[in-house]
């Protein structure tokens, strides 16, 4: 075995001993962040290469995102794009060894942060059921003639595996946090983000504010209507609703036709000026539907997080609020 073979194989052992102790780690990041970390470590070693990188495919906004570009905290594609997103579509291994001719290469970030791609290696990454999740790439071969062939195909084939077990994984994760009808975060999802987002900006010190809503009357829309008009009203007042979102805000289905948002850097005057937006918006609009057109009503309770409470408790005020809301008839802003 030669000098550089052994070198080799000591980083990849490394890398391997220090990815099954991450994986093994009860306390591991629920994000997956590091394991992803020592995937590209272990492909960069394994392929040679100045940089290597996963795709995650979310399909829910029909996007492409890696978080190893360098100059750039993420880099975010539509899913049709790109060479990565051609690997997908084909559904094979792209190489190019000269990507600035490539109609498929997108130089906008070379541009931006003045890296300089030679060569390119992608390779769409499966579940197990063989459904495509996303993809790894290597980018510029260090050694030989700098261009990438079969054989860093075959050595990025260990890393690719692995990405797309951790990458299922991830995908689970996401899914669980994630109500299906109307593609907003469930109550899982609020409880990893408070964990993780707004826990940390309380702690600082920073105004949070949140309410609850829930469509008036909405058993006599499932009645009148059925139930997929319903379903329909839901994902209606989701998008309504979503589309009052600034950024850092956060909007999740907590339950049936019960809506949260928390709002970041607010003020409980902001909160209630924002419900009292949505809430006119949702009364003006005409859900259609099922061949119907069905209006409808949203009532609200608000409050400012107390940081001295627990977050069950700070939710159960909001919630007296709404229900005060629903016993002064309905269709109003109670804080």
């Amino acid at each position: 075995m030669s000098i550089d073979h052994e070198k080799m194989l000591s980083e990849i052992f490394s890398v391997s001993e220090e990815l099954y102790k991450n994986m093994s780690d009860s306390v591991q990041d629920t994000d997956h962040s590091r394991i992803f970390d020592y995937i590209t470590q272990l492909g960069k070693t394994l392929s040679d290469s100045d940089r290597t990188s996963f795709w995650k495919w979310d399909k829910r906004n029909h996007t492409l995102w890696t978080a190893a570009a360098v100059g750039e905290n993420r880099i975010v594609i539509p899913d049709n794009t790109g060479l990565v997103g051609k690997a997908l579509a084909e559904k094979r291994v792209i190489i190019t060894n000269d990507p600035y001719n490539d109609p498929n290469f997108n130089s906008a970030v070379d541009k931006k942060t003045g890296y300089v791609t030679k060569s390119i290696l992608v390779m769409p990454v499966s579940d197990v059921n063989g459904e495509f999740i996303g993809a790894y790439q290597a980018i510029n071969k260090l050694g030989s003639d700098g261009k990438f062939g079969d054989e860093d195909c075959r050595r990025l084939s260990l890393a690719a595996v692995i990405c797309g077990i951790a990458l299922e994984s991830e995908t689970f994760l996401d899914e669980s946090h994630h109500d299906k009808l109307t593609q907003l975060k469930n109550r899982m999802g609020f409880y990893s983000d408070f964990s993780k987002r707004y826990l940390k900006l309380i702690q600082s010190g920073t105004p949070v504010s949140l309410f609850i809503c829930d469509i008036d009357k909405f058993k006599s829309v499932n009645d009148t209507y059925g139930h997929n008009a319903g379903d329909g009203v839901l994902r209606h007042t989701a998008e309504l609703i979503t589309s009052c979102c600034r950024e850092g805000d956060g909007i999740y289905r907590w339950g049936g036709e019960e809506f949260v948002m928390i709002m970041t850097d607010a003020d409980l005057k902001t909160c209630i000026d924002k419900a009292e937006e949505i809430r006119v918006k949702v009364m003006e609009s005409v859900c259609h539907t099922e061949g119907f057109d069905i209006n409808h009503t949203l009532s609200f309770g608000v409050t400012v997080f107390d940081p001295e409470k627990t977050i069950e408790e700070n939710i159960s005020c909001a919630d007296e609020k709404l229900y005060a809301a629903k016993e002064g008839g309905r269709n109003r802003v109670i804080w």
